[in-house]
């Protein structure tokens, strides 16, 4: 069995040596821009995480090598590259039978679709297969359990994925055919967790964690819903799994960043300082941009976009927040 990565990011190095002993050939992919000889000649990245590949991981630039015989694909690079990569892969003769695994969390900006959307819109009949979940890297890394959640339209596609790559005692995978729900769980607890990095930093307490996760969850049910994912699936882990651990862990990226935001910093020295992506400051415009085209209330996701995108202070955010016209406690749906 052989396995491709798109993508030498810490999530897909993560992946390539957690799956390492799932395959018998493991191939990773970058730009030669993205690559250097630590990695390809030593299989070893430093930064942002320490990763030690195997030596039988093949590094490599040359995609149309790199997907040749490839039993599964994991496409693991930033969202805004989606869709130009699945255009190399059609140029580089990627064949519809190979199942596309997208691992990337997010939203195409200017169209607002999701991933498995894009990776459609270029390669229409293509296997895509959506990976998401709890899935914090540095854990990851250190042997810690987790599971996650694979989802196909084609259920045989998502079991196929399922036993390929589910690693016993590390990485416990269930199989879905909600690809919206899951899709959009990943995508959109990625700005809840900008906005629990933030209030933590300013010190808002335990029973402000608390709203802040409801709250969040309310949002990225009921603009999930709207565009067609089963409200039950955001319950799950690619929902509420992921929105808890990114929500509490300063493993997360986009933690860090509403934490760094908490503290009054601009949005490009943050990202600057942080020196990987970020999912979560595109999505919130994303998400803005969507619900509003829907008719969906998203206050805190709107909170994030504004201390992401504009020059409102900490306070500001927290006081649009708490002072909002008061309401009823409706159901998410």
């Amino acid at each position: 069995m052989k396995l491709t990565v798109l993508g030498p990011g810490c999530w897909g190095l993560t992946l390539a040596w957690l799956l390492n002993d799932n395959f018998d050939n493991i191939v990773v992919w970058g730009r030669e821009s993205d690559l250097n000889d630590e990695l390809v000649i030593n299989k070893h990245c430093s930064k942002p995480l320490e990763v030690q590949l195997d030596k039988k991981v093949e590094i490599t630039s040359d995609l149309k090598k790199a997907i040749d015989g490839a039993d599964i694909i994991l496409s693991v690079v930033a969202t805004s590259g989606v869709r130009s990569v699945c255009e190399q892969l059609k140029a580089a003769g990627i064949k519809p039978e190979q199942p596309l695994v997208n691992a990337s969390k997010g939203l195409e900006l200017n169209t607002l679709m999701r991933m498995s959307e894009v990776i459609k819109d270029v390669l229409p009949e293509q296997k895509i297969v959506i990976l998401s979940g709890p899935t914090l890297a540095k854990e990851v890394l250190m042997g810690k359990p987790t599971a996650a959640c694979v989802a196909c339209e084609d259920i045989e596609t998502a079991e196929f994925v399922q036993k390929a790559c589910n690693v016993p005692n590390r990485f416990r995978l269930y199989t879905n055919t909600d690809v919206i729900g899951v899709e959009l769980g990943g995508s959109l607890k990625n700005v809840i967790a900008i906005a629990s990095g933030f209030a933590h930093t300013m010190e808002l307490g335990d029973n402000c964690m608390g709203s802040l996760l409801t709250r969040g969850m309310a949002e990225i049910v009921r603009l999930s819903v709207k565009l067609g994912a089963n409200p039950s699936t955001l319950y799950g882990l690619s929902g509420m799994g992921d929105l808890i651990a990114t929500c509490s862990s300063p493993m997360s990226r986009n933690y860090t960043v509403g934490a760094m935001l908490g503290k009054g910093k601009k949005i490009n020295d943050i990202l600057n300082e942080l020196g990987s992506v970020a999912e979560g400051v595109k999505t919130s415009k994303a998400v803005c941009d969507l619900a509003e085209k829907l008719g969906v209330e998203v206050p805190v996701s709107n909170a994030i976009y504004e201390a992401v995108y504009t020059d409102i202070t900490p306070e500001q955010v927290l006081s649009k927040l708490m002072n909002r016209k008061l309401k009823k406690e409706e159901s998410y749906v």
